[in-house]
């Protein structure tokens, strides 16, 4: 016998008794069954090595214990941190999470909503990148609770918000502050909310101190680019470091839509012997663990990913557990992180 795969069919010849007693005692059946017929089940369980097939369970009490979180992609340094934020409040709740990377897929993001929703999980946690509201809508109308984070969302639901713009306009006024007035802004596609901030943060710096918008100094891949078995974000920024050496004109400082891309920015920059800071001056954008453990350590916008990990999951548990009636925001504030790789024009 395949101690490994007993199943309750094994323990009830084991015990001498029918398969119905086993199921009533392994399910704690308000059933009566003599306590030395229960014993004998459990004796025969363990002797047996039975572990309990928890999707058949699930199937017949049409309950689970897992929350899903859906991220755009596990690569970049920012999402585990946010993951494991909502791991370590869910552990504490005794609930399982399952872990979704859309990979900036929103046709993939939508079926592992779907998928979600038949495996019954209790929640959902998502930072979305599609502009589609009518899956989320759905899922909403039938009463599926919903935390999103990290992107601003139009359907009803949970959030927990940053705020982008300010923390764009904080990093443009740091360089602003040091003298700079040619900054250009590196990043990817404006195709989210966060970035749209991002961008508008970096205009409304300018516009406070006067400094004249030039448009030349806005380089942005039209396309994300997939990048197999590599970082999007940080050979993103490698290839607009090229574009930037490029410029006539060239600007005294950059701005990064993100610290992959900053850091990729730096190794680009680096590879043609411009130095940083004394040369040209980068900030990036999340302080994600490795801007402090790059050379020049990076200065950067603080957006705290573990501590939004777990606000995130303990608002999706508060609605499990009905504390909160009606749909609550949190909105997060950015703080400057000033190391080494900016200075003084």
């Amino acid at each position: 016998m395949n101690l490994k795969n007993a199943t309750i069919y094994d323990i009830a010849k084991y015990a001498k008794t029918s398969t119905a007693t086993v199921s009533r005692v392994l399910s704690n059946s308000d059933y009566p069954v003599s306590d030395e017929l229960k014993q004998r089940v459990l004796d025969a369980a363990k002797k047996l090595n039975y572990t309990p097939n928890l999707v058949g369970r699930q199937l017949k009490t049409k309950e689970t214990s897992d929350i899903a979180v859906i991220i755009p992609n596990i690569s970049n340094p920012f999402y585990p941190s946010i993951v494991l934020g909502v791991e370590d409040v869910a552990r504490e709740k005794g609930y399982n999470v399952l872990l979704c990377d859309s990979y900036r897929n929103p046709q993939l993001e939508n079926a592992y909503l779907q998928s979600m929703v038949e495996k019954q999980v209790k929640g959902i946690i998502i930072s979305s990148i599609s502009q589609n509201n009518k899956t989320f809508m759905q899922l909403v109308e039938k009463d599926l609770n919903i935390v999103a984070f990290d992107q601003d969302v139009t359907f009803p639901c949970n959030k927990i918000t940053f705020d982008f713009e300010d923390g764009g306009f904080l990093a443009v006024e740091h360089l602003i502050m040091l003298g700079h007035k040619k900054i250009a802004l590196i990043g990817a596609p404006i195709n989210r909310p966060s970035r749209k901030s991002i961008y508008d943060g970096y205009l409304k710096a300018l516009k406070k101190y006067n400094i004249k918008f030039n448009k030349e100094y806005v380089l942005l891949n039209e396309l994300e680019k997939e990048f197999h078995n590599e970082i999007y974000e940080y050979k993103n920024g490698i290839e607009l470091a090229k574009r930037f050496l490029q410029l006539d004109d060239r600007p005294t400082a950059i701005f990064a839509i993100n610290d992959l891309t900053a850091i990729g920015v730096i190794q680009g920059l680096k590879s043609h012997g411009v130095r940083v800071p004394e040369d040209i001056s980068v900030v990036g954008f999340d302080n994600i663990f490795i801007s402090e453990m790059v050379q020049p350590a990076l200065t950067t916008v603080d957006q705290p990913q573990y501590e939004m990990g777990k606000l995130a999951a303990n608002l999706l548990f508060e609605s499990l557990s009905n504390k909160r009636g009606k749909h609550l925001e949190i909105r997060l504030k950015p703080s400057l992180i000033i190391r080494d790789s900016t200075q003084r024009s």
